[in-house]
């Protein structure tokens, strides 16, 4: 696991998002519940101090409709869509080249501030903030506004326990601490509603994306003697289904129910090759087999693309999985 941050690092982030006149927020490419909160939490604080703020992408695709319940969630703009501005403060991005399209965009910025979270992460801005010892960067977020002067009201801690929540597989991953558990806690009595999150996230898949589930559950394979499960989907599943990109972003987590394996991974292939979602049940690193394979992520959770094909990406990735060596 990676370093803690000291309540220094915080005071330095918070001094430099107060410092900003105008700031950009924008989180990794393909955004999960964490980026996605995280973004729209610290733009509600950022806000509050009377700094203006705009939500970007870090890719030409809209943020995903699973989370458009949020507050600030519909002012989301594409970063080849947004103008420079005197701060770009990158969130849930451990190396620059995970800002996708924004990168030019951080770039023309009078200076950039980095948060994160992942064992992985580089230091790469004018400011960084790394804590790998947060379950998710909406509690790095959560733990900086006191530091910036910020009360959270319901709006702020509905976004961050999104970003919590998610990244904690609904406080059940190997991240849910005794810290994060007790940082929901104080989200909830900011304001956060429980029912509703877990009703707007877990609740209201459609009939398509429950179709495309049972298509990628009727493909799980096990491999490497039983110690490994996995799947895949691509392009044709999406048309066939009427499921959306969005609807892929947990099916992973189906796969990850099968009993009796160490990890499981689910490969979605398309026209630029292949992405791959990794997944540990035990104590295995996958994170340190994403980063052998040019891509990165947590010790429980993580993932990397190819440009390979299905066979190819999973002949190369097997022998890096527990029973393959």
């Amino acid at each position: 696991m990676g370093q803690a941050a000291d309540a220094a690092a915080y005071e330095r982030m918070a001094q430099a998002l107060g410092a900003s006149a105008e700031a950009i927020v924008c989180a990794h490419v393909d955004p999960d519940g964490d980026a996605v909160g995280s973004v729209l939490g610290l733009s509600l604080a950022l806000e509050s101090l009377g700094i203006r703020v705009q939500r970007v992408t870090a890719d030409d695709l809209p943020a995903p409709d699973g989370y458009a319940f949020l507050p600030g969630f519909e002012r989301f703009v594409a970063a080849t869509e947004t103008d420079a501005c005197d701060t770009f403060v990158a969130l849930d991005t451990p190396q620059a080249s995970r800002l996708g399209a924004a990168v030019p965009l951080a770039e023309r910025c009078g200076r950039l501030l980095v948060l994160d979270h992942h064992p992985d992460a580089v230091e790469f801005g004018d400011t960084n903030l790394l804590d790998a010892h947060a379950a998710a960067v909406g509690q790095i977020v959560w733990r900086l506004l006191p530091s910036m002067g910020v009360t959270p009201d319901a709006e702020i801690a509905t976004c961050l326990y999104v970003a919590l929540v998610t990244d904690t597989g609904r406080f059940q991953y190997s991240n849910t601490t005794p810290a994060a558990l007790n940082d929901g806690a104080a989200m909830v009595e900011s304001g956060a509603d429980v029912a509703e999150v877990y009703r707007r996230l877990f609740e209201s898949r459609s009939q398509e994306a429950l179709v495309l589930t049972g298509r990628v559950l009727s493909r799980i394979s096990l491999a490497n003697g039983g110690r490994v499960a996995w799947a895949w989907l691509d392009a044709t599943d999406l048309a066939e289904t009427g499921a959306g990109l969005e609807d892929t972003e947990n099916l992973v987590d189906a796969v990850r129910t099968v009993s009796g394996v160490d990890v499981v991974f689910l490969v979605k292939t398309g026209a630029d090759g292949s992405k791959v979602s990794l997944r540990a049940k035990g104590s295995f690193d996958v994170g340190a087999v994403a980063r052998e394979l040019g891509g990165g992520g947590h010790r429980a959770a993580a993932g990397f693309a190819d440009q390979d094909a299905l066979d190819g990406v999973v002949g190369r990735l097997l022998p890096h999985l527990p029973g393959g060596r």
